[in-house]
């Protein structure tokens, strides 16, 4: 009996825990994720002829910005939208470690 009363206020608290109010700063940093993102890609673009230590530290920026950007999504988003979101930064960033394991050094 204890443990249907203990699951039946997990049930009764689950949508409160679920739907936690988002900062009030989630607009502006969603916003910023954008334009962050686009200014990351040139960079990227740059990196791509310059030499391997610029490639390196160019990669290494690229995983700091997706760690926030991450946090971002993680934060400010929920559902189907934060799960895509949240998949597609871990996706990046195992590819960006492993390239950086490989062409410098894991330093």
């Amino acid at each position: 009996m204890r443990l249907a009363l203990t699951f039946a206020a997990f049930l009764l608290a689950a949508p409160a825990l679920a739907q936690q109010p988002r900062p009030a700063t989630c607009s502006r940093d969603l916003f910023q994720n954008e334009a962050g993102f686009r200014l990351q890609q040139t960079r990227l673009a740059a990196a791509g002829s310059a030499d391997q230590a610029t490639q390196c530290r160019t990669w290494r920026e690229h995983v700091a910005y997706l760690q926030k950007a991450r946090t971002v999504f993680a934060t400010c988003q929920s559902g189907a939208e934060r799960a895509r979101s949240v998949g597609e930064m871990d996706g990046d960033l195992a590819n960006y470690r492993a390239l950086i394991a490989n062409r410098c050094g894991g330093r």
